[in-house]
């Protein structure tokens, strides 16, 4: 008898509900772990470059350095990094700029070459200058300049480079660890060689200024703060030279207070005056007066004399420091003094 085949219909297999979720879960939990180790190699995201800022504080200076992985500075960097110096280097030698000869390179001619003398000739007579003829002459020009400052003749009224204003900003901005929001006070700002760079650095009103001088006056507010875009930071600079410092207002502390060769050319008596009238001014431990050259307001009382009358206005002598110029063979000398009593 042949053999039959039963075909038998196939059974389902049921999984209860309970131990399904359990799978999907334990799945999940595992996929969840295992997908970084799987995308790692060939991810393509943004990453984010870490910018690590120290502040190293010398006797001299307090200079901010940075590491960073990309070419990124702090935002708190004034002067320029080691890495800034080095990119400089390669662009001279890029661009084959590195061979420098004074006479080879004497007065390099433009299309109109002209001393100051000459442009300012030229803005008188305007020859070889396109320009509105009267009646309309006065009606395109909303600050009208003097010629003698559109050619710059007061950047010359210092005896040395007018760059050498970024040197003292950088070097005093640095000593105190300067913020844009600090508050600055310079006495004696001229033309404004070193305050063009505090005002730019600071917020809007942030920086004052005391100064005697009209010339200089005129060439700051006529010439460099529109030249440089700078009217919308409403320095606050007073004509004045009585070291009276009442209107530059109250409620408010200077991180600095400094007078770049000026209390050389006032009677000892006056800077005396000047410093206990600031004192109040100025903030507690971290805030800084300096001053340029020499302290002989100070030394002709004799060391102990100079140490008490500083010590009776809560002033305290920190020590004498000097900066070199980044562009020239130059360097200044300045005396750094700290308000020790609140």
């Amino acid at each position: 008898m042949a053999p039959h085949n039963h075909h038998h219909p196939p059974k389902s297999v049921i999984i209860p509900i309970p131990v399904l979720v359990a799978a999907v879960t334990a799945s999940t939990v595992l996929l969840f772990f295992l997908i970084p180790f799987l995308t790692s190699s060939s991810c393509h995201c943004p990453t984010t470059t870490t910018t690590t800022t120290t502040t190293t504080t010398t006797p001299a200076t307090t200079t901010f350095t940075t590491s960073s992985q990309s070419s990124s500075r702090s935002e708190l960097q004034i002067s320029p990094t080691s890495e800034d110096i080095t990119w400089w280097k390669q662009q001279l030698l890029e661009n084959q700029l590195h061979d420098y000869q004074e006479t080879k390179n004497k007065l390099r001619k433009g299309i109109n070459p002209r001393t100051r003398d000459q442009q300012l000739q030229d803005l008188i007579q305007f020859k070889g200058i396109s320009h509105y003829e009267e009646p309309e002459s006065a009606n395109h020009t909303a600050l009208p300049c003097p010629g003698e400052l559109l050619v710059e003749e007061h950047h010359s009224n210092y005896g040395e480079p007018w760059a050498g204003g970024r040197d003292v900003f950088e070097f005093l901005a640095e000593s105190v660890s300067l913020l844009p929001d600090s508050r600055v006070l310079e006495i004696g700002c001229g033309t404004l060689r070193v305050g063009i760079h505090f005002i730019r650095y600071l917020n809007s009103e942030h920086f004052h200024c005391l100064e005697r001088d009209e010339l200089s006056l005129i060439a700051a507010f006529r010439y460099e703060l529109p030249s440089q875009g700078l009217l919308h930071k409403r320095p606050l600079i007073v004509k004045g030279e009585d070291m009276d410092f009442s209107k530059f207002g109250s409620g408010f502390q200077y991180s600095l207070i400094y007078a770049s060769a000026v209390f050389l050319h006032m009677p000892d008596k006056l800077v005396w005056i000047g410093l206990e009238r600031l004192v109040d001014r100025l903030k507690p431990n971290e805030g800084r007066i300096f001053v340029s050259h020499n302290i002989k307001f100070c030394s002709r009382l004799g060391g102990d004399e100079c140490t008490k009358k500083l010590s009776s206005l809560g002033l305290e002598y920190v020590g004498k420091h000097t900066h070199d110029s980044l562009l020239f063979n130059h360097y200044e000398i300045w005396f750094e003094f700290r308000r020790v009593k609140a």
